[in-house]
Order: structure tokens, then sequence, then C-alpha cells
């Protein structure tokens, strides 16, 4: 196998995978299951999917039983942080990140390292402002097409886990195998024989 071909191939699967993502843009906070209890970083992500406008203004209203304790700096954006009580009793309640300017085909990103207070799941709210004045709000049903961010807090991680993960990745590696080699015949059947 030349090159060439490898290089054609391999651009293929990651368009092939770059456009099976872009399918399910949703907001989302990560990691998606987490270990109740302990502190780690947490990234949400919201996409900007409407066409000739930005994401402004991002608003994120964390679940009871979510404790953010700090936030990592969000170049461009401005953060205002709605909370109750004081020192190690403050509660979030709300966070606004504004001033932004995040085009069509890109995700605002923010950080921040929080904990849970027991395992079940944590539902999020988000709302996202775009430039035209446009509002989205991520708040809806898993089925809808604005879910709401949800993390899984689990008492202990690993052992007996499901094989979703695995099987879902394993379908679109194959879908994008399948995409390159009808990508990779295409080309040659276009070849002069001169």
């Amino acid at each position: 196998m030349t090159v060439r071909r490898l290089c054609a191939m391999l651009a293929t699967c990651v368009a092939a995978l770059a456009f099976a993502a872009l399918a399910f843009a949703h907001a989302q906070v990560s990691p998606p299951v987490v270990l109740a209890k302990k502190g780690q970083v947490f990234t949400l992500a919201v996409p900007t999917e409407k066409a000739n406008a930005t994401t402004t203004t991002v608003e994120l209203t964390p679940p009871q039983g979510f404790s953010i304790d700090s936030f990592a700096s969000a170049p461009g954006w401005k953060r205002n942080v709605q909370s109750s009580g004081s020192g190690d009793s403050t509660v979030i309640q709300k966070v606004t990140w504004s001033g932004g300017k995040v085009p069509t085909g890109e995700d605002a990103l923010f950080q921040f390292v929080a904990s849970t207070d027991t395992p079940k799941p944590y539902r999020f709210s988000v709302r996202q402002t775009y430039s035209d004045g446009s509002v989205v709000d991520w708040s809806g049903p898993e089925s809808s097409d604005t879910p709401a961010p949800v993390i899984e807090a689990k008492a202990a991680l690993g052992g007996g886990g499901s094989q979703t993960p695995a099987i879902v990745a394993l379908a679109f590696g194959a879908l994008a195998l399948v995409v390159a080699v009808a990508g990779l015949l295409t080309r040659s059947g276009k070849r002069s024989l001169g």
C-alpha cells in the first residue's frame, strides 16, 4: 500500500468520525461517569450549531448535590457566579460565561473542579445564547433535540461494566473502514490505463 493510499484512507476515517461526532453534537458535561465524593476536573462543551451566528453566552445551572469548587480560566469570556453561603459552605447556583464569539462548527469549552455528594445521575441545565439573540435551552429529555447534559456518579468504578461504549466505538470504526474502502475503490476505478 502506498503512502498516498494510506493517507487517503486515514483522511477518510477521520472525516467519517468527525461527521459522526457532528451528527450527535449536544451540550455535554464530561466525563460522563465519575466516582462520587471525589473532586475532579469537568468540562462543559456547548456546540455552535447555528449558521451565520456565534455563541456569545453560556449559562450553567448545576444540579443539587453537584459542588463546584473552582474554575479554569476561559480566555475571551467573562464569568459571573451566583452563589449562596460563604467559605466551605458556598453553593454555586448558576454560572454565566459571556462575551465569547464561538463560530459555527466549534464548541465553547469551560472547565471546573467539582464533586458529587452521592452516587446517582446528575442532570444539568445549560442555556446558550447566539449573537442573533436566539436561545437554546439544553434541558430537555434524552430523546429531544436539546437534551440536558447528564453524568452518572458511581460508588466505585471498574469491573462488571457495560460493553456498550466498546460496541459503539467498534461500529463507528467499521463504518469508517467501509467509507475508506469505498473511497479507494472509487478512486482506483477512475484511473486511466495510459
